[in-house]
């Protein structure tokens, strides 16, 4: 499964490329390198991450399990996705409208960044009821009322996910972007220490504001910082910032909002582009942003799953509900007979 949408996603997002290249024209042809551009990227992921697909698919099939006592789990799914859909279709007409502004550009780019952290709120709601309900089956044996914690998740627990909508995805594309940097190599040391000040600044930051956090928001209602922080040390008490910091769930989420986008984009385009084809690029890159975002706040129900498996393991390791898949992981760890493949470090000239 997680090899299919992997590769799914590489053929979707190729497949958006060329159709769009096919049509000639400059908007078109400039989106169509970028979707090709990142299919190519995708494909390179693809390869890298090879060894940890194993891992990551094991922890997705214990994570899931839980999930068949509570019928009703999806159902914060489904509204949320609801009133996505209506939000969305209110911010297609306010798009409409930005082009008789006087700056068009400069309106839409915000009612961009709106919308994102609006369905970022929204998918983070979903993530803290099933959290909520998910982590008190885990630590307490309690059949949760999952309407109620949905209503606490909509209340109480509502400003820790605003707050973390509008935080966590800056902090962890500017920690990947750090990390990037430091795969480079060459002569220049100033650059690489600057490199290697920017990673750290970042890990500094990632404790006190990371997507862990919502697990203990949920449990415990506590503020997202101290969430953080909280999380961050039960990880490094039972070692097991290796195996958190190499979890490919957020990927997988990630890139199945890509391959429901770049769909999008392929029947978008082909409509379009017989109907109003000056419009092709503009559209093609609406039908991508609006497929992105519905998807992504489906799969909070798989993501928030696998953040409270590793969470509340690392609270309760001896739990009898976990299996020895962590344990037997971090021994192969500790022994060197398994490949943890982590995002990139810091070269090793400058941790001498």
């Amino acid at each position: 499964m997680v090899y299919f949408i992997i590769w799914c996603t590489f053929f979707m997002s190729l497949s958006a490329g060329i159709l769009l290249i096919c049509f000639q024209k400059p908007a078109t042809d400039g989106v169509g390198v970028c979707f090709i551009a990142f299919a190519i990227g995708n494909g390179l992921y693809a390869c890298w991450v090879s060894q940890r697909v194993g891992f990551c698919f094991k922890v997705l099939l214990k994570a899931l399990e839980p999930v068949d006592k509570f019928p009703d789990l999806n159902r914060p799914a489904y509204w949320m996705l609801g009133a996505g859909f209506l939000w969305m279709s209110l911010w297609i007409l306010a798009v409409i409208g930005a082009l008789n502004f006087y700056y068009p550009p400069l309106v839409i780019i915000a009612l961009v960044l709106s919308l994102a952290w609006t369905t970022e709120v929204m998918r983070n709601v979903v993530n803290l009821t099933v959290s909520r309900v998910i982590t008190l089956y885990y630590l307490r044996g309690m059949q949760s009322n999952t309407q109620f914690c949905f209503q606490r998740a909509l209340s109480r627990n509502l400003g820790s996910a605003c707050l973390g909508s509008l935080f966590v995805p800056a902090i962890e594309a500017l920690r990947i972007v750090a990390r990037g940097l430091n795969l480079l190599e060459g002569e220049d040391e100033f650059m690489f220490s600057c490199a290697h000040c920017c990673l750290n600044v970042m890990q500094s930051i990632f404790r006190y504001g990371n997507g862990w956090a919502y697990v203990q928001i949920a449990a415990y209602g506590k503020g997202f910082v101290r969430a953080s922080q909280d999380t961050w040390a039960l990880f490094e008490r039972e070692e097991m910032v290796p195996i958190v910091d190499s979890d490919m769930t957020s990927a997988i989420c990630f890139l199945t909002g890509v391959c429901s986008g770049s769909i999008c984009v392929i029947v978008v385009a082909a409509w379009t582009a017989t109907v109003h084809q000056p419009f092709t690029a503009t559209i093609s890159l609406l039908a991508f942003f609006i497929g992105y975002l519905m998807t992504r706040i489906a799969m909070a129900l798989p993501h928030a799953c696998v953040s409270c498996y590793y969470v509340c393991y690392a609270e309760n390791p001896e739990n009898r509900l976990f299996d020895k898949t962590i344990k037997e992981r971090l021994e192969m760890i500790k022994t060197g007979r398994d490949a943890v493949m982590p995002t990139p470090r810091v070269p090793r000239r400058f941790t001498r």
